[in-house]
């Protein structure tokens, strides 16, 4: 295991379970800048916590955003996913007045989303390869 692989212990368990999650706007519209991005770093980093999971990084581009998490082995990917779309969906059309008109009924992120295990690959790769989606 990677040194910078945080065990968590539950209370019937110990885990290190971190996903790479990738979600891309509807219509691959370029509607995030770096504004946006900033924004929803602590909208889900708060969703992620009422799962009891961890947001590790979050960064994207103007039509894609990556996320790093590291979850409890309780959670359900497609629950949290779900989560995460739908609070930074509407947080982001609240504050950004120039995000409302540009969607049919308001949603922000396509129905589909990538999901890719972090087990073998160190964590320090993926995060810098997150981290480089805007330089």
């Amino acid at each position: 295991m990677d040194d910078s692989q945080e065990i968590r212990r539950g209370r019937t368990c110990v885990f290190a379970l971190n996903i790479h999650l990738v979600f891309v706007t509807k219509y691959r519209r370029k509607v995030l800048d770096a504004r946006a991005i900033e924004a929803l770093r602590p909208v889900c980093g708060k969703v992620c916590a009422d799962f009891g999971a961890q947001l590790i990084e979050l960064d994207g581009e103007d039509d894609h955003v990556h996320l790093l998490v590291n979850y409890p082995p309780n959670v359900s990917i497609s629950k949290l996913v779900n989560s995460l779309k739908g609070v930074s969906s509407r947080i982001l059309r609240r504050d950004r007045r120039d995000l409302r008109g540009r969607y049919w009924r308001g949603v922000l992120w396509s129905p589909s989303y990538l999901a890719a295990s972090c087990g073998a690959t160190p964590l320090a790769k993926v995060k810098r390869y997150i981290q480089q989606q805007r330089a």
